[in-house]
């Protein structure tokens, strides 16, 4: 058991408080500016997840949250905490196709702790995603036209190249995102439910904040400009979907790292 405490087990703690909280503050103050509010707690949730610091996801709820992100009793209503609360799991949960299982679980671990009891007893406890034969063609095709939304006109191509690796390989990846990825049936009805818009937003953020993998975050990237392209988008992501928007994106993300990123850089080095 000795040999598993070896090579940096743990994931980083994240820097101190008040660094974190002086981050979220100003990338906030600016979301709000752009009326991009959702966008922002969505890019950070993933940012700060694939930074596999998950107690940073816990002080993103209570900063999300609360007036005070140290006060409980500042929180602001049941219902904008739930609201948050369900954005944020969403977020994470759709992270699991960019990063893995592993640092999901551990900012799920994080988040649930932060939750006060009338929140975690709100959100929805029964699953809307368990495949079955009824619903699978359902999520297949949901899968297929959300892999042409993101990637056309290089859909069909790309999807024989991924398919050529391993034949299940391409199956699994529409099915995730039928299954994960792509917005519930019901729109914003659905307790957390990310539009198409947000869903490329959880992309971006999560590849950008893992570094080194270009060519997805490419095709993100332009994902998420062709979310521009939805029926019935609200103002928000209309903006996030413009060249603007998706480039204020990235450079929020790359605000949250910077900090996030020079603590993990000084510890290594310990």
């Amino acid at each position: 058991m000795h040999l598993l405490t070896l090579r940096n087990p743990h994931p980083f703690p994240g820097p101190p408080a008040s660094r974190l909280l002086k981050v979220l503050s100003s990338t906030f103050n600016d979301a709000k500016q752009k009326k991009a509010e959702t966008g922002w707690l969505v890019l950070s949730t993933c940012t700060l997840l694939t930074a596999n610091c998950p107690s940073t996801v816990g002080h993103l709820y209570r900063f999300a949250t609360r007036n005070d992100p140290q006060d409980e009793s500042s929180r602001r209503s049941v219902s904008e905490a739930i609201n948050k609360a369900a954005l944020i799991r969403e977020s994470a949960l759709k992270s699991t196709i960019f990063v893995g299982v592993p640092r999901v679980i551990l900012s799920f671990e994080a988040l649930s702790k932060a939750m006060e009891d009338d929140v975690r007893e709100s959100l929805r406890k029964v699953s809307k995603r368990s495949a079955t034969t009824e619903n699978i063609d359902e999520i297949v095709a949901r899968g297929e036209a959300l892999w042409k939304s993101i990637y056309e006109p290089h859909a069909v191509k790309l999807y024989n190249k991924l398919g050529a690796y391993h034949p299940d390989f391409i199956a699994f990846i529409i099915q995730s995102y039928g299954a994960v990825l792509s917005p519930l049936p019901g729109g914003e009805s659905e307790q957390g439910n990310l539009s198409r818009a947000l869903g490329s937003v959880v992309g971006i953020a999560c590849l950008r904040a893992e570094e080194r993998v270009v060519p997805q975050l490419t095709s993100h990237v332009f994902g998420l400009l062709k979310a521009r392209y939805v029926e019935g988008i609200n103002e928000e992501d209309k903006w996030l979907s413009t060249d603007e928007g998706t480039e204020w994106v990235i450079r929020t993300v790359d605000k949250l790292l910077d900090v996030v990123k020079g603590d993990e850089q000084v510890q290594g080095k310990l």
